[in-house]
């Protein structure tokens, strides 16, 4: 019996002011063992660097360079959807390495099932050429309550049904992704952080199926931010604490009905965790850990709540609440 024949597969990088890791990702994207079809780089008009190095590989790859205007990885991963051909969307960080089975690994999935919408995997995150270590088999979950179980760069076992996928390291079904977008109204002007959270569960409610597995895998080497969420590299900045927030309770608000909603409110705002802490976490942050930006993170993540919940009413989605 002929083998099925290969989904053609469409990859998107958006990059920012890193043009040497953007190398690395594309050279890794050159050796992979299906190659894929196109390879779109999302750029900003006022990073030519990081254009130059795109086209220098466009002896090795299929790839073609959008210039995007507007700020962030909303827009960037956006316009490089608009421009997919493919069938497969498969995304990535230019700070990260795909393996070089990775868009061989991402097509097989969608012929196994054709309600799989989405599809990602493990990074292995690396700080300063070490890796992190550690296992966990809860991944990519989201609990009644609103918490949400991230450890996607540590996730081991076989491969299981998720609600969120993470965007280093994630594809979708162009059919299934249809006209929805990434959402615009998540706020920041780089990262747009929680944007996977947001998408993910728009897919969820359109009833695809998303999936995680570890085999999928792109070596992850977080980096600077060109924006005020710098990670590591910074510090603390209340502005990206209170975006981030914003972001979380918007995708949230969005998800669920009204009594789930009463019941994400109360517990964000009197326990939290201590990325997104509410009364409770952040006297621990306080008391127990001596986060000196304990009462800067809450007061923070308390305006970004605030401002989510009053806007998450407002949605527009056609898709209904959970």
């Amino acid at each position: 019996m002929p083998p099925e024949p290969r989904f053609p597969v469409t990859v998107i990088v958006p990059t920012y002011r890193r043009p040497e890791r953007l190398a690395h990702c594309l050279a890794a994207l050159s050796r992979q063992t299906l190659a894929p079809a196109q390879v779109i780089v999302t750029v900003r008009d006022d990073d030519p660097d990081s254009a130059a190095v795109a086209t220098r590989f466009a002896g090795a790859l299929p790839l073609e360079v959008a210039v995007v205007a507007v700020p962030g990885v909303v827009a960037a991963i956006n316009r490089g959807i608009d421009q997919a051909q493919g069938d497969i969307v498969a995304i990535t960080d230019d700070d990260a390495a795909p393996h070089p089975d990775w868009v061989e690994r991402i097509e097989a999935w969608y012929h196994a099932d054709e309600r799989v919408g989405g599809v990602g995997g493990r990074d292995h995150v690396f700080h300063d050429g070490v890796p992190e270590t550690g296992a966990a088999r809860d991944v990519g979950r989201l609990q009644w309550f609103g918490r949400v179980i991230g450890n996607h760069h540590i996730g081991t076992g076989a491969a299981r049904d998720v609600d969120v996928l993470k965007g280093a390291n994630w594809s979708f079904r162009l059919s299934a992704i249809g006209a929805l977008r990434l959402n615009t109204r998540l706020r920041g002007d780089g990262a747009q952080v929680q944007n996977e959270l947001d998408f993910s569960l728009r897919m969820r409610r359109r009833g695809w199926r998303l999936v995680y597995d570890p085999s999928v895998a792109v070596d992850h080497f977080p980096s600077t931010r060109h924006d005020i969420d710098r990670r590591g590299a910074a510090g603390f900045h209340p502005r990206a604490k209170e975006n981030a927030a914003f972001n979380d309770t918007l995708a949230l608000m969005a998800h669920f009905g009204p009594v789930h909603r009463a019941v994400f409110a109360a517990w964000a705002l009197l326990i939290g965790t201590s990325e997104f802490p509410g009364l409770a976490q952040g006297l621990r942050l306080a008391l127990l850990r001596r986060d000196r930006h304990a009462a800067a993170k809450l007061r923070a993540t308390l305006r970004g709540r605030v401002a989510g919940f009053r806007d998450g009413r407002k949605t527009d989605e056609r898709e209904t609440p959970a």
